[in-house]
């Protein structure tokens, strides 16, 4: 999965002569927090919400460029990254989006809010669904089993996620299914040994 599949296009810019206020009035005009700052199609600079806060009262701020605030050099993205790739640095440097630069023509940004949709796209969290939480153990095989069994009994798995437990005995898999009878599969994973956590329609 790639950038350029998620990545929100000809998002709104500025111009490194915009002004402070200009730019704040974007910001809650939009309901966004990052502003790319371009020179025809060339990033120059990145401006965030949190840059913005730091700009202590509206009297200081009147007629003073963003040139001034925005972070040059922003670290950046190409439409062809992985799409894990662009969250691992938003997560490393605790940012909220990064520009997406192609051949150094910005085309776009990559957000925390594009990221979620992927995730909520990947988990299924949107579509009528069940879901069942159980322990594996540390057999080898056990993940391949359990997912034998569930579809054995009917269901459909559309997403699995983990606990972060480092032991594989307290490990916990997140099976998320088309909408299912959960009750006749718990039973199957109970009656083969397998520790059902918790479970929902």
């Amino acid at each position: 999965m790639k950038v350029h599949e998620w990545m929100t296009r000809n998002p709104v810019t500025v111009s490194k002569d915009t002004d402070v206020r200009g730019c704040m009035d974007l910001m809650t005009e939009h309901s966004i927090r990052h502003l790319p700052v371009l020179e025809g199609q060339k990033l120059v600079g990145f401006v965030t919400e949190s840059d913005l806060r730091e700009v202590s009262s509206a009297s200081s701020v009147e007629g003073t460029s963003i040139e001034d605030f925005m972070v040059i050099d922003p670290i950046t993205v190409s439409p062809d990254t992985d799409i894990e790739d662009a969250a691992k640095l938003i997560y490393y440097h605790k940012i909220g989006g990064l520009p997406v630069v192609d051949h150094e023509e910005f085309v776009g940004i990559i957000t925390v809010v594009d990221l979620l949709g992927v995730f909520i796209e990947l988990m299924g969290v949107m579509k009528s669904s069940s879901r069942i939480d159980v322990i594996l153990g540390d057999e080898p095989e056990a993940f391949e089993r359990v997912s034998a069994l569930i579809r054995g009994e009917g269901g459909e798995i559309i997403s699995v996620g983990m606990s972060g437990d480092r032991s594989k005995t307290e490990r916990v898999h997140f099976f998320r299914l088309e909408k299912c009878d959960v009750e006749r599969i718990n039973k199957r994973l109970q009656d083969a040994g397998y520790e059902v956590v918790s479970s929902a329609t």
